[in-house]
Formats: structure tokens, C-alpha cells, sequence
């Protein structure tokens, strides 16, 4: 699978092990920064690039880190056919693939060990879509509001 990942500085440690282990396993990955620490640094740079990838390659999953997660999943979620779900547990994984169809993974590093982060994400990957009419109809109705303002 082709993964696209972009963090902030409070990600960046993560960013690499996560890389590691992707690659690992057999996944292509595109590292859209940043890489090198700054603490200053601005996470839509990164995060909004890996977004953008995600959406034009839908055959591909994107993954955004940061502190929390919180800012990371709302960047990437300003870009148009993005569905980004904020993930804190394997439950919360499923659900976002298997309900909402999501194409993007937040997770917030400061909030779980590295191997936490690797089960979250392997937990995502490795879940489908359920294609069941109820969430298609769903998320045809957040694209109808993405796409031309109306529901």
C-alpha cells in the first residue's frame, strides 16, 4: 500500500519509527516532512501535503502525527475528499475504516507509546470498508456538503 505521512517536531521521533516499520512490512511511503526537529515548526506544511497526496492517489492511506493529534486531523481534513479520523484506540481504528470509509489516520504522539502507535496503525491499514448502504449514504452526504454546499 502506498502510505503518505507528514508530522510536526512533536511527531518527528515517531515519523521515523513508524517509516521503519511500514517499509518493514512492505509498504511504499512518502515522508512529506518535516526532517529535522524544529520546535517551531507549523504542521499544516506537512500534514496538508500528505492529505493532498492521500486524496489525488485513492488507492493510498495517509498518516498524520503531532502532539495530540487534534490540529493534524483538522488540517488534513480541509482538503477536499479527506476523511481524517483522530485515533486513540484499535476500536476507534476499525470504526474509521469500517464506518467512515476514513483515508487518513491522526494520531497524537505524545499520547501513546511507539508500539501503541504501530498497533493503531496496522489496526487501520489492515480494516476495510464495510461498503454497507447506511455509511455510503453517510459519507455521500459529506461530500455533497464538501463538494457543492448543500445536503
Amino acid at each position: 500500500m502506498r502510505i503518505h505521512i507528514g508530522s510536526d517536531h512533536a511527531g518527528l521521533e515517531l515519523k521515523a519509527i513508524l517509516i521503519d516499520h511500514l517499509r518493514s512490512t512492505g509498504h511504499e511511503v512518502t515522508d512529506h516532512g518535516p526532517y529535522e526537529y524544529d520546535a517551531l515548526d507549523d504542521y499544516p506544511l506537512f500534514c496538508i501535503p500528505a492529505a493532498e497526496a492521500t486524496a489525488v492517489d485513492p488507492e493510498s492511506i495517509g498518516i498524520v502525527l503531532g502532539g495530540s493529534g487534534n490540529g493534524e486531523q483538522i488540517a488534513a481534513n480541509k482538503v477536499l475528499s479527506v476523511r481524517a479520523a483522530l485515533v486513540w484506540s484499535n476500536e476507534i481504528a476499525k470504526l474509521a475504516r469500517e464506518h467512515n470509509n476514513a483515508n487518513v489516520i491522526s494520531i497524537g504522539g505524545r499520547m501513546h507509546t511507539p508500539e501503541v502507535c504501530i498497533e493503531l496503525i496496522d489496526t487501520f491499514i489492515a480494516t476495510p470498508f464495510s461498503q454497507d448502504e447506511r455509511h455510503m449514504r453517510r459519507i455521500g452526504q459529506i461530500s455533497d456538503y464538501e463538494y457543492e454546499g448543500n445536503l
